[in-house]
């Protein structure tokens, strides 16, 4: 298993692969894969719980899917997303919350949607023992204060804000900056200027490393943003078998006299 400091060293000597697994079978198969770092990200609101965004996701919903997912993995370094309200409010509790993760879970770090709110955060965390993943450009927490998705550090002062922060959180001692559906050549920028690792999704091919959400990756998704790519189509696969399972029983074929035992010494009870 890499530890924090493992990845800051690959930082500029190879390239970091990061998936999300909400779940042990895939975080067993995300992990056996090679992978770096599976991200237990909040997107599982979308991806495994239903809604239409990750606002409702709970800290119980990450402290359930994180354990799952440590529990299956014997390699990868596991990171918790800490969802919606669950830092950044209270002190105490955003130190309660994320130390959860670890202590109880046994994730290896949180990864923080950041601002100016995360910066004295972040440091708290670290100096506790808790290792922080930094996380800038397109914060999905952000969904109702950005009117949807858009691509975020479009103009000179939203770029250099992000740089700024990215500083920051750095200098606060985040160990890896997730960079999210910014111009590619401000992700480059930003890379050039950190000595941690930036680990980009929609960010372009000059961020140290690379993350997408695992369905959108093994073509399990209906749709699938721009920055994304389908590697594989298990959903057509899944269509595919559900839809010759359904006509198996349906014409009798299954379950044949292999699928059953009959036991002859049973007499018969009615």
């Amino acid at each position: 298993m890499p530890s924090v400091r493992d990845l800051r060293a690959k930082a500029g000597e190879e390239p970091i692969t990061m998936l999300t697994a909400y779940d042990a079978p895939t975080a067993s198969i995300v992990d056996e894969a090679g992978v770096d770092i599976i991200l237990v990200g909040d997107s599982l609101g979308n991806t495994s719980l239903g809604y239409e965004d990750t606002l409702p996701v709970t800290v119980d919903d990450m402290a359930r899917h994180t354990g799952a997912v440590a529990r299956a993995t014997d390699d990868a370094l596991v990171v918790a997303d800490m969802p919606f309200l669950s830092v950044g409010v209270d002190e105490r509790a955003s130190v309660e919350n994320a130390g959860r993760m670890l202590k109880e879970e046994d994730a290896h770090a949180v990864k923080l949607e950041c601002g100016p709110h995360t910066i004295d955060l972040t440091e708290k965390l670290v100096q506790l023992g808790i290792p922080v993943m930094a996380h800038l450009g397109l914060t999905p927490q952000h969904v109702n204060q950005y009117g949807g998705y858009p691509r975020q550090g479009t103009d000179q002062e939203a770029a250099e804000r992000i740089l700024e922060l990215a500083e920051a959180h750095e200098d606060a001692g985040a160990f890896a900056l997730v960079l999210e559906h910014v111009p590619s050549n401000l992700a480059a920028d930003v890379t050039a200027a950190l000595d941690i690792p930036t680990i980009g999704i929609g960010a372009g091919p000059d961020c140290e490393g690379q993350v997408l959400v695992v369905d959108d990756a093994i073509g399990l998704s209906e749709w699938t943003p721009s920055f994304s790519k389908q590697f594989g189509d298990v959903r057509g696969e899944m269509e595919s078998a559900i839809g010759a399972y359904v006509s198996a029983v349906e014409s009798g074929e299954f379950p044949a006299d292999e699928h059953s035992h009959e036991e002859r010494d049973l007499e018969d009870i009615y």
